[in-house]
């Protein structure tokens, strides 16, 4: 199984236009870019996981095959904004030599789905349901759902299993927390970890999660390694004036050693690479833990 992560980022991607934080800021010094969140596995299928809105510019800059299978987390459109652009592989063929591509979501996703893209169906996307638990039907690879929470304007959120020649992958997309925790998740070779916060915030209006609240999960499902992604820039930075902007969330409880030694918040995805295994040392955890750069490929 090989995974490549086209986009890294959050819902606006990472730096923001416009946006004088010092996370925005500093991503933009370090010449860092976070696109939107989107994954490629190449394993019995080849499988593109939440097309989002910049997958036009990732697949230029890592091309890929024609997929076989389009996974769909959740119907936001960081996750969804694509699918237009899918279009392409069905334009570039003869007229007589297309088959649509399965295209895989909850039952709650696809009312927005089919609102916003219903005239890619079903020449160019097939419609299929995913069901928490099940595996789904009709692929070569093992992919089981799984429900996540994901706020009250995404509940078709899903997380996925993927299970290949003896190696899984658990993707848990954009989460913050799981409605019931199923069997299955622990153990895996790679666990892909939604990372959008830092420290959980005193309010998580977009209900996403954070860091510090994933360190349970991590405890629990033990993967053996460990790749963040969604990294955001919404963490409030001590000392930045741009802390009271509209995108910023203070703190519950700045994430800390065990001594009670609050980390420092990272700006750049290197701050990320330097920080992130040192928050999991801290807190006993000895799995690998790296975030995700744009473009970077794991063989499993």
């Amino acid at each position: 199984m090989e995974v490549t992560f086209l986009g890294t980022g959050s819902a606006w991607g990472v730096p923001e236009y416009g946006c004088p934080c010092r996370i925005c800021r500093a991503m933009a010094e370090a010449g860092q870019e976070r696109t939107r969140t989107s994954l490629f596995i190449e394993a019995g299928e080849k499988i593109l996981i939440d097309p989002g809105p910049d997958i036009r510019r990732q697949m230029f800059s890592n091309p890929i095959p024609e997929p076989e299978a389009v996974l769909i987390s959740h119907e936001h459109m960081d996750h969804v904004g694509g699918l237009d652009d899918l279009l392409c592989f069905r334009r570039s063929r003869p007229r007589d030599d297309w088959r649509p591509l399965p295209c895989f979501a909850h039952a709650e996703a696809w009312p927005s789905l089919e609102a916003r893209f219903g005239y890619l169906f079903p020449k160019t996307l097939a419609k299929n349901i995913c069901r928490a638990g099940q595996t789904l039907e009709g692929l070569r690879t093992e992919i089981r759902p799984f429900k996540t929470e994901h706020g009250p304007v995404a509940r078709g959120s899903v997380g996925f299993v993927v299970v290949w020649e003896g190696k899984k992958l658990v993707y848990t997309s954009d989460f913050v927390g799981l409605p019931e925790e199923p069997e299955g998740l622990g153990e895996a070779d790679l666990l892909v970890l939604q990372s959008h916060f830092f420290s959980e915030p005193e309010v998580n209006r977009p209900n996403h999660m954070s860091l510090q609240n994933a360190l349970p999960y991590l405890e629990r499902w033990r993967p053996r390694r460990v790749v963040l992604v969604h990294l955001g820039a919404a963490d409030c930075v001590p000392g930045d004036p741009a802390n009271d902007i509209v995108k910023k969330l203070p703190p519950a409880r700045p994430l800390a050693d065990a001594r009670g030694r609050p980390f420092e918040v990272p700006l750049t995805t290197d701050d990320w690479a330097r920080l992130a295994p040192r928050v999991l040392s801290a807190h006993g955890l000895d799995m690998p833990v790296e975030p995700a750069r744009e473009g970077m490929k794991i063989s499993l």
